[in-house]
């Protein structure tokens, strides 16, 4: 496993082994997400802001799970008002990669030995995704409910304690060698994982990727966040609004732009997305604005700053500028809000793939 260094012309080349995934997302936990369009009035019996995404604990994900049906919404253009699919930010990004843009992609995570491991392992591998990184151990697998309200917006509830995942001294040089980019999701409970991910990942040429993951995660544990940006191991950072906001908070710049200069002194590349307004990004001295797609109808939020991620990081192995990484990305993301959950459809793939002909960018060698 890896790469091989040939001789031409007395010059070394590499040629990555196409059994290698050339993006690897880390996700310590898989995750299945139950995802459901509901009236407003669940959300006033479930702890934590609307909008956000806090930790639950199993009583409560049960009881959330079995309140559903009599809260759910029935969708015209949507035949199934509730879909349960392999989920989590990184899974989502890393699924848009293989299926929708035939990146050759990888996770590296655990699954736990029940009905929902099977699952998850069953659609990441359907989906083109390598899992031959993935650890099964014997627990349960974690889940989410994913609840949309009329208007798209979505609000997370993940019950992460009793599941299986994967510790930091369970990677190995293996697990990354020949490979150009590790995804990750940031999160205080998994950074003994995430830095271990990260040195092994340095000493094998592999570039990293973060994402804030949500306005909670970023407001209460800000200090070991900005520790980690600021280590200079993070090669490029997505970050949406609300969480660029909570980065920069208490020091009188708390903005979009702001979070983008902050970012940009420690990472590669920094993005931060900015739902109906697009995104602003910036590498090295260049710096674009880049509006969002006017056609994408808003079904579901879920997943829409997870397949922005997938769009950009497809520009980017690809070589496409800062700006057309941005547009592959306002056309990846506005294809999943199409339709409930963080998993695109082959319709949707359509729509997207018509997008960036609009845009005058070049289409992936696959096609849904």
């Amino acid at each position: 496993m890896g790469a091989e260094t040939l001789l031409k012309n007395g010059e070394a080349r590499v040629q990555l082994d196409p059994k290698v995934p050339l993006i690897l997302g880390l996700q310590p936990a898989a995750l299945i997400d139950h995802v459901a369009r509901v009236d407003g009035s669940l959300f006033d019996q479930i702890p934590g802001e609307r909008g956000g995404s806090i930790p639950v604990a199993v009583e409560e994900l049960e009881h959330i799970l079995s309140e559903l049906k009599r809260h759910v919404l029935a969708s015209a253009d949507d035949s199934s008002p509730m879909k349960t699919m392999a989920g989590g930010s990184v899974a989502n990004t890393i699924r848009g990669l293989s299926s929708g843009f035939g990146v050759n992609s990888g996770m590296i995570g655990a699954y736990g030995d029940d009905e929902q491991g099977q699952l998850f392992a069953c659609n990441m591998n359907t989906s083109g995704v390598n899992v031959s990184r993935l650890r099964k151990k014997k627990g349960p697998t974690a889940q989410c409910v994913c609840l949309v309200d009329a208007f798209g917006n979505r609000t997370m509830r993940p019950c992460l304690a009793t599941a299986v995942k994967v510790q930091g001294d369970e990677l190995t040089k293996g697990d990354f060698s020949g490979s150009k980019w590790l995804v990750m999701r940031f999160g205080a409970f998994n950074l003994e994982v995430i830095q271990a991910a990260i040195r092994i990942a340095k000493q094998q040429g592999v570039s990293v990727s973060l994402d804030l993951a949500s306005f909670e995660m970023v407001r209460n544990f800000r200090v070991p966040l900005r520790r980690l940006l600021e280590s200079g191991d993070i090669d490029l950072c997505f970050a949406n609004e609300d969480e660029a906001t909570e980065l920069l908070r208490g020091e009188g710049n708390a903005h979009p732009e702001a979070a983008v200069e902050y970012l940009s002194k420690y990472c590669r590349w920094a993005v931060v997305t900015l739902g109906s307004n697009g995104c602003i990004a910036k590498h090295g001295e260049e710096i674009v604005q880049v509006p969002a797609i006017g056609e994408a109808k808003a079904v579901d939020a879920t997943g829409a700053g997870d397949l922005f991620a997938s769009g950009f990081l497809y520009g980017l192995v690809k070589g496409l500028s800062l700006e057309e990484c941005c547009k592959v990305g306002s056309c990846s993301g506005g294809s999943v809000i199409r339709s409930l959950g963080g998993e695109v459809t082959p319709e949707n793939w359509q729509w997207m793939y018509k997008q960036m002909q609009r845009k005058g960018l070049s289409l992936p060698d696959i096609r849904n």
